[in-house]
């Protein structure tokens, strides 16, 4: 079997990934790299989701890569968008020949001996290949993309209609002039029943407990204004850093004051939909504010819905699915023709990928998250992971500079293996995620554990992961190790 090495192999070829390769390129040009990609089709989340209206929850000009600007009028943009611009960022930094597709990474094993990872992956129609590299860069995203989470409802298959997922939505669902339920009320659902009451006959988001729902333009008129008056990418900067600060400022005083930010959250909805709409019951959680994440409304588009009438929300819990809809513990019927479960993700660590050093199993459970991106004692392997408070993007730039900035110093040094390693008074002391979603809570006990202190503690917090990871020692608590045999030579 023909056994092929590169200096770094990057795991994934979504948002993170094509940032990653971009970075690989631009800081390492003398390091050989491939991108693996279990799927068809570059875009990751944005190729996969292709349910009506899909859109980012996160402003373009922070969700976007810092070395990319986003040009487009809305800032608050649809799927498909967010699809091009990735295809337009690989495609001009011409990563397009190092993409290798329907080939999936189903185990990685380091040796120390030969300072390299080893491989295994599945090529669709081609049976099992291997590859071996020197560092293996992770960016597979947080969540199962065979499968979303649907609890088990009783009399699911009594149910005469149709029922879907929003991550695996039928091309050719016919949802006019239907009664739509959808079960939910995150960010999918509430971005579903808007899109869907164009044209269905009504749409009811029935949830177990509301989400807090904050609505923004979609477009930044300060933004495309600047645009008009500056460089592209000097009016890109303002704007990213503009709303990096903000989103930072308002985190930070959500938190210090969050009985303050509730009232004035649930205070903007009644705005909307009026004194006489049931705020309380329908759109006031239980929890504080980003105790799980805001959900974002472009244009305040499902309040003006419901306004309109052409949708409703029910707040209530589920008995059981009936041939014609749904039945509440109260006795309700909810009916409905097509039922839509946007009950949640399936989060997974780097695609669940078995790992061994040195011949042990790695139960990724056990270990300390190192700066937000590599693991306690596994040496050469970063993963990509962004931020719960403020757009992805931001932390998967900043992972991958900081690999390459790895990668140089360990070429500098003539060392080929660097390995997180906690000192004894390091402990841990929290979990990976501190948020109470459901989805998150479900596979937390899967995830690594955060420490007390820095870098063993996630922060949350742009500015200061910007300041530690691009000016910040790499000798924290970091040991470089397997010198390479020229320096061993010297």
């Amino acid at each position: 079997m023909t056994v092929e090495h590169f200096d770094v192999v990057v795991v994934g070829a979504g948002l993170s990934g094509i940032g990653a390769g971009h970075y690989l390129r631009e800081r390492c040009p003398d390091r050989s790299f491939v991108i693996l990609e279990g799927r068809a089709r570059m875009g990751g989340t944005w190729d996969l989701f292709r349910y009506p209206g899909i859109r980012s929850d996160s402003d373009m000009h922070t969700l976007g890569y810092a070395f990319k600007p986003w040009n487009e009028a809305k800032a608050i943009a649809d799927g498909p968008s967010i699809l091009r611009y990735i295809e337009e960022t690989a495609h001009e930094d011409d990563l397009d020949s190092r993409i290798r597709y329907r080939e999936r990474v189903v185990g990685a094993d380091w040796s120390s001996a030969d300072a390299c990872w080893t491989l295994t992956v599945e090529a669709e129609g081609a049976g099992r290949r291997t590859y071996t590299c020197n560092f293996l860069h992770m960016c597979t995203g947080y969540y199962d993309y065979a499968k979303g989470y649907t609890p088990d409802f009783a009399g699911r298959d009594d149910f005469a209609g149709t029922i879907v997922h929003p991550q695996f939505w039928p091309a050719d669902l016919d949802y006019a002039g239907k009664r739509v339920v959808v079960i939910g009320s995150g960010a999918t659902a509430v971005t579903l029943v808007p899109e869907l009451a164009k044209t269905a006959a009504h749409v009811t988001m029935l949830q177990r407990s509301p989400s807090y729902v904050v609505a923004r333009p979609s477009h930044d008129r300060f933004a495309n204004w600047l645009r008009t008056v500056a460089p592209s990418k000097v009016a890109y900067g303002v704007v990213r850093w503009r709303n990096v600060l903000l989103g930072q400022f308002f985190y930070g005083r959500t938190r210090k004051y969050p009985e303050r930010t509730k009232k004035r959250l649930l205070g903007w909805v009644r705005g909307h939909l009026g004194p006489d709409y049931d705020v309380d019951t329908h759109f006031t959680p239980s929890y504080n504010p980003w105790d799980q994440r805001l959900c974002l409304v472009p244009d305040a588009d499902l309040f003006e819905t419901i306004k309109r009438g052409e949708a409703s929300v029910v707040t209530g819990h589920i008995d059981r699915f009936t041939p014609t809809g749904i039945r509440l513990t109260n006795g309700e019927e909810v009916p409905a023709d097509i039922i839509v479960t946007a009950t949640g993700l399936e989060l997974q660590l780097m695609a669940d990928m078995p790992v061994t050093v040195d011949g042990t199993a790695i139960d990724f459970s056990q270990t300390l998250n190192y700066k937000g991106m590599m693991f306690s004692g596994v040496p050469n392997l970063a993963y990509s992971f962004g931020y719960t408070n403020a757009s992805w993007t931001l932390k998967a730039d900043l992972t991958a500079a900081y690999v390459c900035r790895l990668l140089n110093a360990m070429t500098k040094r003539g060392l080929r293996q660097a390995t997180p390693v906690p000192g004894d008074t390091d402990a841990a002391a929290h979990p990976f995620l501190d948020f109470s979603s459901g989805y998150v809570q479900r596979a937390l006990d899967r995830f690594p554990k955060q420490g007390a202190r820095a870098p063993w503690k996630l922060h949350q917090s742009y500015a200061r992961d910007l300041v530690a990871l691009r000016f910040g020692s790499i000798d924290d608590d970091m040991v470089f190790s397997n010198p390479s045999r020229q320096k061993r030579a010297a």
